[in-house]
């Protein structure tokens, strides 16, 4: 699947939305993807899976990593595609952990996996406890990297599609400012220090 395709699927499948949103980072933007238009979708998520799966598939992963929710169809599927285990992390009072007895050993070569990325806080996050037990990350590949200029994960990353959109802090937003009423979409229990 190449961005083109990305982006088609996205807007046929109505996850691509215009308004007033309140992102998972905190900050606010005109637009918003709502993943579980395209995950929801068994030939669709598939599809997604498999393009992120062959952007490492020869690179020697033996983990995916993945951020529940999202994540955890994502990690399933590129797993399935590359034939190794996935596993999730899951948030607790805040902090990304992993939990129901997964591991990551030393030394493993780890690829994670993310939906959307605006500021790449989550990703950050997977990559600190990848690190934290000494694995080798090999790449992040994400669907989606609404970024305005891209994130330097001091790793490997690839998305799939590229769709610079802006976003702002709360105190600077202009759809704020002209008071157009805030959408909250899905939430993953990351603790914003604005809302």
């Amino acid at each position: 699947m190449d961005s083109r395709e990305l982006l088609n699927l996205l807007k046929k499948t109505g996850a691509l939305m215009e308004g007033h949103f309140l992102l998972t980072s905190g900050r606010h933007s005109n637009i918003y993807i709502e993943k579980f238009r395209i995950l929801e979708d068994p030939v669709a998520l598939d599809a997604v899976c498999k393009s992120m799966a062959q952007i490492v598939e020869n690179k020697g992963v033996e983990l995916v990593l993945g951020a529940a929710v999202g994540g955890i169809l994502l990690a399933g599927g590129v797993g399935r595609h590359l034939g190794v285990k996935h596993i999730f992390s899951e948030r607790v009072n805040g902090n990304m952990e992993l939990r129901r007895g997964f591991t990551i050993s030393p030394g493993e070569k780890v690829v994670i996996v993310e939906d959307i990325i605006t500021t790449g806080g989550s990703v950050f996050e997977l990559i600190e406890l990848a690190n934290s037990r000494n694995a080798e990350i090999i790449s992040v590949v994400n669907l989606v990297d609404r970024s305005s200029c891209g994130v330097d994960f001091g790793v490997p990353s690839q998305a799939l599609l590229q769709l610079p959109s802006e976003s702002w802090e709360q105190e600077n937003c202009p759809l704020c400012e002209n008071n157009i009423p805030i959408t909250q979409r899905g939430r993953t229990g990351k603790q914003l220090e604005t809302v």
